[in-house]
């Protein structure tokens, strides 16, 4: 059961550091602030609150909205699950292609 949990918190960190990278830009920047110190910097919610002098409930409130945030954009605009499948077709035209083709590949992935 915890090591199911660990995987689960895991596989959210990742997700939502994915969103980040397509959807910071629409954040402001104290928003951006607070979810690089928990998700990037690994800062208690604590930690964020003591640094900016607001209550550990006004971190998390802005954090959940943060994620919802993210969540929101990538519903209205899919450029993560649009990357990922992306992605996922260079890699099986990877198998179909000579070594030329191949260096046309690695260009696309560059452009990403």
């Amino acid at each position: 059961m915890v090591m199911k949990m660990a995987n689960n918190q895991i596989d959210k960190k990742v997700y939502y550091s994915s969103l980040y990278d397509y959807y910071q830009k629409l954040l402001t920047e104290k928003q951006c602030n607070i979810f690089e110190d928990y998700y990037f910097n690994d800062y208690s919610l604590s930690e964020i609150a003591d640094n900016l002098n607001v209550s550990r409930n006004a971190i998390w409130d802005i954090l959940k909205k943060v994620e919802h945030n993210l969540e929101d954009y990538e519903t209205k605009l899919e450029l993560y699950k649009k990357s990922k499948v992306i992605n996922q077709k260079l890699n099986e035209l990877k198998e179909h292609v000579d070594q030329a083709g191949l260096e046309i590949l690695q260009q696309v992935k560059e452009m990403e």
